[in-house]
Order: C-alpha cells, then structure tokens, then sequence
C-alpha cells in the first residue's frame, strides 16, 4: 500500500472528482488541485466538463432502476461498463487542462446510483445502496488509484447513505458571522444549511424531495422523446398551474416525513411521473400545463422542507443554487417568488459542485479523516467513506 502512504503524504494533489447524479444526464468530471485537508481544504478548479451518455448507456441505466426490467448480468456488466466510460471521461478532463494521467493523484467517484433504500422501520428490510461503475476498471484504465463507494459506509453505520455534500459544504463555505444555505437540484434536490460559526455537528442537512427527476421524466413523455428535459423552462413557462393537483402530490409521504430523509427514483420516479400524468390527463390539462404544474410541484417541495422545518430556526438572508436545476428559468423563477425576500443566487462551482464534492471526500479518506455528518445522515457515528482501488503496477 506504499502508493496509499504516499498520496497521504502529499501537501497538494491533482484530483479527478467523477459524478453521475439521478438525472442520468451523464459523467461530471472535475480536475482539481486540493491543498492541505480537514478545515485547511483549499481547492482550485483546473478543469471541468460534463460528457452525455449516448441514447444506448442512458436507457441501458434505465433499464436497471425498475426491477421488472432489471437483472443480475444487466447490473454485473454495467457495473464494468459504466467503470470504463468514467475512465475514458477521467483520461478526456486531464487532457483538456493539457495534463497526462501520471500527472494526476487520485481519482473521486461516486458512480452511478441504481438503487437506494433508507433504513425503515421493518424487520424483513435491509437498508442498502448500490452505486456502479467498478473502481478496479477504473484504476486500471486510468493508471490512477481510485477512492469510490463513499455511501456504503455510512449505511452501514445505520445511516442513510445520502447527503454526503453537506461535510464537504462545511469545509468550504462556512463563515464566522453568517448563516449558510446550499441548496442542490439535481434529479433529488438536497440542502445543506450551515448556521453561523458552526461546528461540523450543527450542520443541518437533507433531501427536500424531487429535484429536475419528474420534470425530465414528464417532459421526455410529453414530447414523445424529442426532449429529455425542460430547456430553460421553456414549456412550463407557457403553461398554467393546476393547484389542485399539487396540494394532492404534497400528501406523498415522503414530503410529511421528518428528517433526516433521503429520497430517490424508488420514491418520485417513473411510476411517480406517469401517476401525474394519468392525473393530470383526467383533469384535461394541456402538455404544457402537465410541465408547468410539476415544476411548480418541485417549487413547492423546497420551499415547504425549509417552511416546515428551517425557517422557524433560523434567520437564512440568501440561498446559493447549484445542479442542473438552476439552469431551468421557470423553476428559479417560481422558488424566488416562494422564498422572496431571501436571495436566490448561483453557488460557486456550479455545474462543477458535485464532482469537485467527490474529488474532496477521496482527499479526506486519503487522509483518514471521517467524512459523514450523523446528525444529517442518521449514522450512529462518524466513519471514513470509500474505497481504495490502487493503480495497477507499471510495465
């Protein structure tokens, strides 16, 4: 293990953070420089891009989240195909800084997730997570070592697996006189909330609900497949919200459920979205309307987890914005009128957070520092996340 020593040794270290979030869009992948760890992080983007999975991978991923369609040698071998193409991503990021792979440290992946599911009250039920895309491909593609899996631990400490971003939040964007809202949207939108000179055990954070998830998924039906997602909002934008249809989806479980929660695709998923179809068809609402009234559904989630169970306690004057969401005008739009007068503004990093997220968290682990919150996840302590694929030998 003398290549795991010595990364631990190293001030500052080239990190490639790989992401694919549940939106299934495809691989973020950010190259960073870390210096120091713990509360000295430092971290400086070199390069970032995100590479789009083709039509075949995208449905080939889909295919494994519905277990009616799923099986064991669909998963084995995407588990390995999915660990290539993050490879090939990780090698097109460091290039596009005109870097090689020897001059990378250490690889970040989160992978893909494909099934999530939260502890629960149920004798029969084994809380368990499953993200793809094999570390040892990974490593040995790459000729990088990798640090991957970062969820599992936390489970099995009793937690839910999920927000991880929240300690990394922490290490970032914590001020001495200011109380800190980040707010996710990706295919699950997720908060962190950081209360002014916290401590890492008074960070508060969570899944709110469905992020860009039942968006994509009705607009993908609604346009027979022409559009995966709601450019810019531009079809919620020309329709008209159906409030009744909301105040019936806000009685989804989940949404009265207290934290911490964490959500997935088993919770607002395709059998979810196809629910607001049948009942937005017998309402004899428009396409456009269907659209407008599920964004305005993920609109009123965010804004009733921090009603609910945020603003009472605390005094939150802006909330920095980052995933996929942001880009969606209309969405922006509805939760700045539902939040006003608290400030709705982009977070630093952006489209990158996620990536540069996992590139920190490898760090951590390199340096075995524990990178879970339990007040947040619900583990019964802080572990360290991940696991180390070295990089094969050289010939």
């Amino acid at each position: 293990m003398k290549p795991f020593h010595s990364l631990s040794n190293k001030e500052s270290k080239k990190i490639v953070g790989l992401m694919s979030g549940t939106s299934v869009d495809g691989v973020d992948a950010s190259l960073v420089e870390i210096k120091g760890k713990g509360l000295d992080t430092e971290v400086d983007l070199i390069a970032f891009d995100t590479f789009p999975f083709s039509a075949d991978i995208r449905q080939r991923i889909f295919e494994l989240f519905n277990p009616e369609n799923s099986s064991v040698d669909k998963i084995c071998q995407m588990n390995f195909l999915i660990g290539k193409i993050f490879a090939e991503k990780a090698i097109q990021v460091i290039k596009s800084a005109n870097l090689k792979p020897s001059d990378v440290d250490l690889i970040g992946s989160h992978g893909q997730t494909i099934y999530h599911l939260p502890p629960k009250e149920d004798a029969k039920y084994v809380p368990s997570t499953l993200q793809i895309g094999e570390s040892a491909v990974i490593a040995y593609h790459t000729k990088i070592p990798v640090m991957a899996d970062f969820r599992v631990a936390d489970m099995a400490a009793g937690g839910q697996g999920a927000p991880l971003i929240s300690y990394v939040d922490f290490l970032l964007f914590r001020k001495p006189n200011k109380t800190i809202a980040l707010q996710n949207i990706g295919g699950i939108a997720n908060f962190t909330l950081i209360p002014a000179n916290a401590r890492a055990d008074q960070v508060v954070a969570s899944d709110t609900g469905p992020g860009n998830m039942i968006i994509d998924a009705v607009t993908e039906i609604v346009t027979n497949g022409r559009q995966q997602f709601d450019r810019d909002g531009q079809i919620a934008s020309q329709g008209c919200i159906h409030p009744q249809l909301i105040s019936k989806w806000m009685d989804h479980p989940f949404i009265k459920e207290v934290p911490p929660k964490t959500t997935g695709r088993e919770d607002f998923g395709q059998q979810f979205a196809m629910q607001t179809i049948k009942d937005s068809k017998e309402n004899k609402l428009s396409n456009t309307d269907i659209v407008a009234t599920v964004t305005e559904f993920t609109a009123q989630t965010i804004y009733h987890y921090y009603k609910t169970f945020l603003l009472p306690h605390y005094a939150i004057e802006k909330i920095l914005v980052n995933g996929g969401g942001i880009h969606n005008h209309t969405l922006i739009k509805r939760i700045s009128n539902l939040f006003d007068p608290i400030s709705i503004e982009p977070a630093p990093f952006n489209d990158a957070k996620e990536a540069i997220a996992f590139a920190i968290l490898a760090n951590e682990a390199i340096h075995g520092h524990k990178g879970n919150l339990p007040q947040v996840t619900g583990a019964k302590g802080p572990v360290i996340l991940g696991k180390f694929a070295p990089a094969p030998p050289l010939i």
